[in-house]
């Protein structure tokens, strides 16, 4: 009885109930309560008793800290292997990233400057290099766009990858540093090319940002399954496809004629081939430390392909968008089936699985499956591409993003 009446005071019981409790003159007890700690006269509260009522105390930092500490994880080896080369990833977070703030591009950087007494010449001049960009590049543009803003599930995801979580939000280690400073440099870029829509008065920029929410609110599932070693699988082949797709767009916009959308998507471009490097290059740590570990993640995913990160993107009508989008994408060359097969021979290639050894006899079926794999899907895109072409079968969509234009 004792123990209940105690937490009702200390959680916020009734004034009144805690007025008649201490005013008792039934009670011999000579008590006063701290709000930080419950009383602890071992004559009134047994060890247990005591116990208990510490449990529903504020944690301090270091309690914390013992908790995140502790074994809890479904990948241990894993977890293990990724902390053992924290120096590495110390090292990418001076060298590969930028330096914040005043020293690092901003987009307001390629925008006209609305505070300059000429803001109107520059909005006049802007808008009219982005009124030669084609409808089909518009489009391309915006789903790069879309995906781009969907910054907030990638960071999520990041936090689910065991080890390199940043379980404070504010965490020192190199993991959390790496993930707070990737997403920074990220934040830019469809900051950018959202200012660029709006400006250039070419898209209808209400449709736009229904799609960019539903895109968040119905996020997406890379497979990573919590797994690190699968996290640095996705983000070294996905960072090097989104390199490629604002690589082709910018090129797209050159010979539109906005050199302004050129130099953007290039900048941005520019920052993902910084990215991808940077997880490559975690791979080759995991490699040199657990190749087998490596070898069966890498498999793994391969055989369930990449799942792009904009996959259940819509604008709440067309449940088809994404893939719409992506027919406009092939058509234009922005990103193809050809750049998938590609990229993965560029990643077995850069991690030269073909000479890999000191691996089980598992692993080196594995490796096998993942070194014949780009010459397959080099066949089946090639084939598939130039029978849509000799057949004419790319078909014109609608979209809500071009206020109903067929592109």
């Amino acid at each position: 009885m004792f123990v209940s009446i105690t937490l009702l005071c200390l959680l916020g019981g009734s004034q009144s109930f805690s007025n008649h409790f201490y005013s008792s003159k039934r009670s011999s007890l000579s008590l006063r309560v701290s709000p930080a700690m419950p009383p602890t006269d071992s004559s009134v509260l047994t060890p247990k008793e005591l116990d208990s009522m510490k449990a529903t105390m504020p944690k301090t930092k270091e309690d914390i800290q013992r908790e995140i500490s502790r074994d809890r994880y479904l990948y241990p080896k894993h977890v293990e292997v990724i902390r053992d080369f924290e120096d590495k990833v110390d090292s990418a977070v001076d060298d590969v990233l930028l330096e914040t703030g005043a020293n690092m591009w901003q987009p307001q950087d390629y925008l006209p400057d609305m505070e300059r007494e000429d803001w109107v010449e520059q909005l006049k001049e802007f808008r009219g290099k982005a009124g030669t960009v084609a409808d089909d590049t518009l489009v391309v543009l915006i789903g790069d766009m879309v995906t781009e803003e969907a910054l907030p599930t990638y960071q999520t995801l990041l936090n689910t990858f065991e080890g390199c979580d940043d379980p404070e939000g504010d965490t020192q280690n190199a993991w959390a540093r790496w993930s707070r400073g990737w997403t920074s440099e990220e934040n830019r870029h469809g900051d950018l090319l959202n200012k660029y829509l709006y400006l250039g008065g070419r898209c209808n920029m209400r449709k736009v940002e229904e799609t960019i929410q539903h895109l968040i609110t119905s996020g997406f599932n890379p497979g990573a399954a919590q797994d690190p070693y699968r996290g640095f699988v996705y983000t070294s082949f996905q960072e090097r496809a989104t390199k490629v797709s604002h690589g082709n767009v910018a090129k797209l916009a050159r010979s539109n004629g906005d050199d302004n959308l050129a130099r953007i998507c290039a900048m941005i471009a520019g920052d993902e081939a910084r990215h991808e490097r940077a997880y490559q290059s975690f791979c080759d740590e995991v490699i040199a430390r657990d190749p087998d570990g490596f070898i069966e993640v890498f498999s793994d995913m391969m055989k369930a392909q990449i799942v792009m990160p904009a996959a259940l993107m819509t604008d709440g009508a067309d449940l088809s968008l994404y893939d719409n989008f992506s027919a406009v994408a092939q058509k234009l060359g922005v990103y193809t089936a050809v750049d998938y097969a590609e990229i993965l021979q560029y990643l077995v290639d850069r991690w030269d699985l073909e000479h890999m050894t000191g691996i089980s006899a598992v692993s080196e079926e594995k490796r096998d499956f993942l070194c014949n794999l780009p010459r397959r899907y080099m066949k089946l895109a090639t084939r598939s591409m130039n029978k849509a072409v000799k057949d004419n079968s790319y078909e014109t969509k609608a979209f809500s993003w071009i206020n109903g234009r067929r592109a």
